[in-house]
């Protein structure tokens, strides 16, 4: 085993999950890494000129020599920006690449995780890590590795030509730059915990944002503009303060590198200049011996740059690589090749707890291939859960759920949500057109079987009146829409992918009773043939099912049809008189 003190800074490990990535354009990265090494290469030859035409021009000033080293550092300079420029080409072109895929796959791992997932985590906080932190990572591919391979080739050639030229002066001069290993060390670990601290600050800034922007109507309906103001201020004082902390580091580390190489200049004019003046050293040996230790200045100062982007790097790809080792806890567990379904639902004994809570106690029932079941009771008494479970949006109990005979776990995903139209109890619509947000399960589907679908959620009525009939955007989230119309577009968007499971989850609760009546009626036909699930608060919604289950507190307290659950007079007969009486006074 290494000893602690061998062991890599687990932060630092962060960055090792790009190498998969950087491998599979290697073959670019070593034609880049060859450019550096050529640009590089020439670059050296150029004090190299210059020294010997110091020393000629010295002994003879001639035009044609003037003109002959001339032309010289012209050519080599024009070959050195031919191959800085295949250099910065190819590697900076191999980092948008790479961060091309790793963007796709951070969104398709997204996809794969479950909804718990999301509910543990701000939309905020994944947007950040999804933008804010790739470009930081970005830069660690691009420029970050760019500058490190060029200021190593830099640094190994001018040190080798400056021992070659003058040992005692190259040890003089150099001497001072062994310091900046200590502040590499001190400072780029500072760098990495401030840059930490940003990146989180940033993402709590960006789920206020995007909390504000999705409830303003709440926001201006209770008048907390000022509120949410004064919050938003005060976050953003602290992402501020958290760089600017930063800034007060970076702002010590580079002009510390800058004044460790100013010491080797003050080293090189004492010593270099003696050695001129007692003559065991030329004026141009002297000039060149000053160009190559120019030379360092630039890898000496790019250094500390690429220590700042490798260390915000290493902090973004630790928040994004929290993302990637989050596994799916919902995935096929089986080789089953199972494709379709008939609606054959058993639940046995199902219990079900969430964050520790029980949610569902034993609950059994059957439904037969193509019946209707409803399901009511009060609110957060596991109407939603049980649903979700169906769907398996949750981990569901072995041996809990079975369609067809075969358990829900055992059944491939794809197959069953292909069978499934699901309308949840809160409607998402996307940022598109009526017809995109009606086909979204189905987007091959014809003007026809969308308009069909529409007008038996009876939503066809209110798009003829849209300005652009079913090409009318209905904004982010259905906001131009009201809460009725939304869901019936969300009823329509599930009868459209005519599936052998339909299940309604409180699909109707924003709709009067009327507009209520005219749906179920146009539902009457879809649910012949197909098994149906039915949650609702309102009896008028549930009375036509053939079975009716009321859960109290996760457990079933009654079941039966409309007329049988009335005779018994328990909690779904209560609930029918307070509905009866509600009506009469007219009260929705």
């Amino acid at each position: 085993m290494l000893s602690k003190s061998l062991r890599l800074d687990p932060r630092k490990r962060q960055l090792f999950t790009l190498i998969p990535y950087l491998k599979k354009y290697q073959a670019k990265i070593i034609i880049g890494a060859t450019m550096v090494l050529l640009t590089n290469i020439v670059a050296v030859v150029s004090p190299w000129i210059l020294g010997n035409a110091i020393d000629r021009l010295y002994l003879e000033v001639s035009r044609d020599i003037l003109l002959y080293y001339a032309s010289l550092l012209i050519a080599a300079s024009a070959v050195e920006g031919l191959f800085r420029f295949l250099m910065r080409r190819i590697l900076i072109g191999v980092s948008r690449n790479i961060e091309y895929d790793l963007r796709n796959d951070l969104f398709s791992h997204l996809q794969s995780l479950s909804p718990s997932f999301y509910q543990r985590n701000p939309t905020g906080d994944i947007m950040s890590r999804a933008t804010n932190d790739l470009s930081a990572v970005r830069m660690v591919l691009g420029p970050g590795i760019m500058y490190s391979i060029n200021t190593l080739f830099t640094a190994v050639l001018t040190i080798s030509i400056l021992v070659t030229l003058n040992l005692q002066l190259a040890i003089l001069t150099l001497l001072p730059l062994l310091a900046v290993s200590v502040c590499v060390k001190y400072f780029g670990n500072q760098i990495h915990q401030r840059f930490e601290r940003i990146q989180e600050q940033f993402a709590t800034l960006t789920t206020l944002a995007q909390e504000n922007v999705s409830g303003i109507r709440v926001v201006k309906a209770y008048n907390q503009e000022e509120a949410f103001i004064g919050r938003f201020q005060e976050a953003n004082q602290d992402y501020v303060d958290r760089s600017l902390s930063l800034v007060r580091v970076w702002g010590v580390f580079n002009p510390l590198l800058t004044f460790l190489l100013g010491l080797s200049s003050v080293g090189l004019l004492w010593y270099g200049g003696r050695q001129v003046i007692q003559g065991s050293m030329t004026v141009g040996d002297f000039v060149a011996f000053m160009a190559y230790l120019s030379m360092l200045t630039w890898p000496t100062i790019a250094l500390g740059w690429v220590i700042n982007i490798f260390e915000r790097g290493s902090a973004s790809m630790g928040r994004m690589n929290q993302i990637f080792q989050s596994k799916p806890e919902i995935r096929d567990e089986s080789s089953s090749t199972l494709s379709t379904l008939e609606g054959h639902i058993q639940v046995n004994n199902l219990t079900f707890s969430y964050n520790g809570a029980p949610v569902l106690k034993n609950v059994s029932f059957e439904i037969p291939a193509g019946q209707t079941l409803a399901i009511v009771g009060r609110t957060g008494s596991g109407k939603s859960t049980l649903v979700n479970l169906l769907c398996r949006l949750y981990q569901v109990p072995e041996a809990g759920i079975f369609i067809d005979g075969s358990d829900i776990n055992n059944i491939p995903l794809a197959t069953l949500r292909t069978h499934i139209g699901y309308v949840p109890q809160e409607t998402f619509l996307f940022s598109e057109t009526v017809q995109q947000n009606i086909a979204f399960g189905r987007p091959e589907a014809s003007l026809q079987s969308i308009q069909e679908s529409a007008k038996i959620s009876n939503i066809w009525p209110d798009i003829q009146e849209f300005p652009r009939k079913f090409e009318t955007f209905v904004g982010e989230r259905g906001i131009t829409l009201s809460g009725g119309q939304k869901q019936r577009i969300a009823i329509s968007r599930a009868l459209l992918v005519n599936p052998r499971i339909l299940i309604l989850d409180d699909a109707l609760s924003s709709v009067d009773t009327d507009t209520e009546e005219k749906i179920l009626q146009g539902l009457a036909g879809e649910f012949t043939n197909r098994t149906v699930i039915l949650i609702s608060h309102r009896i008028s919604t549930v009375k036509m099912a053939d079975q009716i289950l009321v859960l109290e507190k996760g457990e079933i307290v009654e079941r039966g049809t409309h007329d049988e659950l009335l005779k018994t007079e328990g909690h779904y007969a209560t609930l029918y008189e307070r509905q009866l009486l509600k009506k009469e006074l007219g009260v929705e």
